[in-house]
């Protein structure tokens, strides 16, 4: 399985991104998508995940400012609203299946004025 992040860049405070990932090589059904993200001398956090039936589960911190979603079987996105200097971080997705997770690379999202 490969994963394939996309979105990130620079965004203002308030103001907003959205991160796809999509997977492919994979003709097993992916049962979870999320992403993580590690700030700088942070633990990693788990941000998000989605399951196939669109059960999702955030961070605390993201409660209410961040939705992820499953476009199809292979493709989860996460939309980032209101935007925090805070939310600084790599974010990596991921997708568990067949009892393995897999990584996709990391993209940086900075908040910065």
């Amino acid at each position: 399985v490969q994963l394939q992040a996309f979105g990130g860049g620079l965004v203002q405070p308030g103001g907003s991104l959205r991160l796809s990932c999509a997977a492919s090589g994979s003709l097993f059904s992916i049962n979870v998508m999320g992403w993580y993200r590690q700030a700088p001398g942070k633990q990693r956090e788990l941000v998000a995940r989605v399951t196939t039936g669109g059960s999702a589960n955030y961070a605390d911190s993201v409660k209410g400012r961040f939705t992820i979603s499953r476009d199809n079987a292979k493709s989860t996105a996460l939309q980032m609203n209101s935007l925090k200097p805070e939310d600084t971080a790599v974010y990596t997705c991921f997708a568990f299946l067949a009892g393995t997770n897999y990584w996709g690379q990391g993209t940086l999202v900075t908040v910065s004025s």
